[in-house]
């Protein structure tokens, strides 16, 4: 039994660090291709884009509910000076606004029933202001859903969804759309 305690330590220290490595890089690996995949769909920086109405065919990167109304925005704070101003505009029903930084973390949602919701995204290390939220990474994603079980009030939803808006700010210049 002595001569596997040796193995069976360094077999355990191993498998401790390969669970460990997992744990910190895989959440970026997933997020880089999120982004990579958002990206060759069509989800442009800093301006929300709606995807279909989820079915089993169109789903590709969660597991999204199809009773939900999803636009999505892709955001890059690299440039020193730049934020992110957003805006969800006002829904009857259920509605959140969700940042998600580059590992996966949603670091902040915001509720807006019946009512438009506006706040400014900041690069990491910035200082709080009022009305903003400071992202713990340069990249990341935003996300509006919507409650829409139907046909008829995703389609309401994509109306109500022309309100919304991602927008590059630099230095107190707004970037034309697409920009960035």
């Amino acid at each position: 039994m002595r001569r596997w305690l040796g193995p069976l330590v360094v077999l355990l220290v191993c498998a401790a660090a390969v669970h460990l490595a997992v744990l910190r890089f895989a959440p970026g690996l997933i997020m880089t291709r999120a982004m990579d995949t958002l990206a060759a769909r069509g989800v442009v920086l800093h301006r929300f884009t709606a995807p279909l109405r989820v079915t089993p065919q169109t789903q590709s990167v969660v597991r999204s509910s199809p009773d939900l109304y999803y636009a999505l925005c892709r955001y890059d704070l690299r440039n020193p000076g730049t934020r992110v101003t957003v805006r969800m505009g006002a829904w009857p029903d259920y509605q959140s606004l969700s940042f998600f930084d580059a590992r996966t973390v949603n670091f902040a949602t915001l509720r807006g029933r019946g009512e438009a919701v506006a706040v400014r995204l900041l690069p990491p290390g910035s200082a709080s202001e009022a009305g903003a939220i400071v992202s713990p990474t340069v990249k990341g994603v935003i996300l509006v859903r919507r409650l829409a079980p139907d046909a008829a009030r995703f389609a309401a939803a994509a109306e109500a969804g022309k309100a919304d808006q991602c927008r590059l700010e630099w230095k107190d210049r707004v970037a034309a759309p697409g920009q960035g």
